[in-house]
């Protein structure tokens, strides 16, 4: 029943995207008249987008989901979670189903021009890595020769770890999966000897294991995987949109404006970039066809990048991510958003 309502609203929503597109409508007018934001996410990545045990989204991309309904919207909370697997979510975004993809998906250059999706920004920044059990007795990557190895399809990781192993002139026996759920299962029951993703994604699904004590990730990350927001081709206010509601996450913490003070720093700060971020000065939000505080309710939604971070993935959670790259750039990362001005 759940998933016939759910194709029927995907169909619906398809019918009804086309229809815009006809009209010349866009995407913030779609999104307005529905009253919802149809967000495309990971089937089930701990950490990132999972539902917990009362059927609610969670995690990092999910947060940024929230973000984008608050600043359009007024409302976090209207937000529709549409799970996608690393082989659907560009067609679901393509054809109209969902508004907008946050599903740790790396920013390529095919993806940019082959695909006709513009990604507007990084909200992380990863790389390749490997995960196996500690009584393989591995600890690196280039100890994997012959190995069996576990890769989602329609990835980056199919790539990289085709040119990861050609290069050190190694072989190894591929057992694809579709979605992160099957490649944990596939692991765990020994089908393969490594499970090769993300470094964020092999932390979120080690630490949904039973015994995550007996895993590691070996220490080679083998490519840049820019990960980021993307949103159809074409549409240009509404990546904007998406664009500066995360910069607008990013820059709050770096004025270290967080959920707890906002609302004083909006009434009180005297810091010039401060004041337009957060609407109390300008109207930044009349060139992107929002109101003044789109980026003051985003940032209340969830909190600012660091909180969001620190809550889903970061050191303190199972995840147990450190910042590493993904700290600002006056802390060694990379982190860093144009003036809000």
């Amino acid at each position: 029943m759940k998933k016939s309502v759910l194709f029927g609203a995907l169909a619906a929503t398809t019918m009804l995207a086309g229809a815009a597109a006809a009209q010349g409508t866009t995407t913030l007018d779609t999104v307005k008249a529905r009253g919802e934001l149809n967000c495309g996410v990971n089937t089930g990545l701990v950490g990132f987008a999972a539902p917990d045990a009362n059927g609610n989204w969670q995690g990092f991309d999910v947060a940024l989901c929230k973000a984008v309904a608050a600043a359009v919207l007024g409302d976090a909370s209207k937000v529709v979670y549409v799970p996608t697997t690393s082989a659907d979510r560009f067609e679901t975004l393509t054809s109209g189903k969902i508004d907008l993809l946050v599903r740790n998906s790396t920013w390529t250059f095919s993806r940019d021009n082959d695909l006709k999706m513009d990604f507007v920004g990084v909200n992380y920044y990863d790389g390749q890595g490997f995960m196996v059990r500690k009584d393989l007795g591995v600890s690196s990557a280039k100890e994997l020769n012959g190995a069996t190895i576990c890769i989602q399809t329609g990835t980056t990781t199919e790539l990289n770890l085709a040119d990861y192993f050609k290069a050190n002139n190694m072989t190894y026996t591929a057992v694809t999966i579709e979605t992160n759920a099957e490649g944990e299962q596939q692991y765990i029951a020994g089908a393969c000897d490594a499970y090769t993703t993300d470094a964020s994604g092999l932390a979120a699904t080690r630490a949904a294991f039973a015994d995550p004590e007996n895993h590691i990730i070996l220490p080679e990350i083998i490519s840049k995987e820019p990960l980021g927001p993307a949103v159809r081709h074409g549409d240009n206010q509404w990546g904007d949109i998406v664009r500066w509601t995360l910069n607008a996450l990013i820059a709050a913490e770096e004025y270290g404006i967080t959920s707890a003070n906002i609302d004083e720093l909006a009434a009180s700060s005297q810091n010039p970039e401060v004041k337009r971020l957060l609407g109390s000065s300008d109207d930044l939000g009349a060139m992107m066809g929002l109101d003044k505080e789109w980026a003051k309710r985003a940032i209340k939604a969830s909190g600012n990048y660091g909180e969001i971070f620190e809550a889903t993935i970061g050191s303190a959670t199972p995840i147990g991510l450190a910042r590493g790259l993904n700290a600002q750039w006056t802390q060694g990362g990379l982190l860093y958003t144009p003036p809000f001005r």
